[in-house]
């Protein structure tokens, strides 16, 4: 019988990926909604304005990962308004040109977990949409943020735990991917909570 002790951090790497990748693609198509042209049109929109606030970095991480003017809340606005289903594939989308825009991987799962799939996690503040507007959208980006940083967490223990040295790598990455998340979450919440962008927010999801 095959002991998990035997089980390298790879393929354990390859089977996290595959599991969420099943789950987005799970949730994607079960939440299937008919894409308006006013619905595409709000969807290029929040993904161009996210990637232009990406260019505006407060801080950046030396193995990648840095703080910006709330890059992701356009796409937990999508999300908030339309579903996790489209919100998700706005991240994924979003995630893509993240890459792009200067990103650099190791092993296939490894970029998968760090873009695509790291920004379609954002998606999931669709789940609040059903909440009230008060708090709903900063529950939605709570949400969101903690399941990109799931995706980051294990890219952290599986491919860059070389830089934990003699310290725990659990700990080690969970400690990094926070240090420039929980800045990021923080400066999403406040601009949130701002009646105006709760407002657009509302209207955003009206327009479907």
């Amino acid at each position: 019988m095959l002991e998990f002790a035997e089980i390298s951090l790879t393929t354990w790497a390859i089977l996290a990926g595959l599991v969420i990748l099943g789950i987005v693609l799970y949730i994607m198509t079960r939440d299937q909604k008919k894409w308006s042209t006013r619905m595409m049109a709000n969807a290029s929109l929040c993904i161009a304005l996210a990637f232009i606030l990406s260019y505006v970095k407060l801080y950046e991480m030396p193995q990648g990962g840095s703080v910006t003017l709330a890059s992701m809340l356009p796409i937990f606005m999508f999300a908030y308004a339309y579903g996790v289903g489209p919100g998700m594939a706005v991240g994924f989308a979003y995630g893509l040109l993240q890459f792009v825009q200067g990103g650099w991987f190791v092993h296939p799962i490894q970029f998968m977990l760090d873009y695509p799939l790291a920004f379609a996690m954002l998606g999931f503040a669709g789940i609040a949409r059903k909440l009230p507007d008060k708090w709903g959208l900063a529950a939605g980006i709570l949400l969101g943020t903690f399941m990109r940083f799931l995706c980051a967490f294990l890219t952290g223990v599986f491919y860059w735990g070389e830089g934990a040295g003699e310290q725990n790598v659990l700990i080690y990455s969970a400690v990094y991917n926070g240090t420039y998340l929980i800045p990021e979450t923080i400066i999403c919440l406040v601009i949130a909570m701002i009646p105006q962008i709760r407002r657009l927010a509302r209207q955003l999801s009206l327009s479907k």
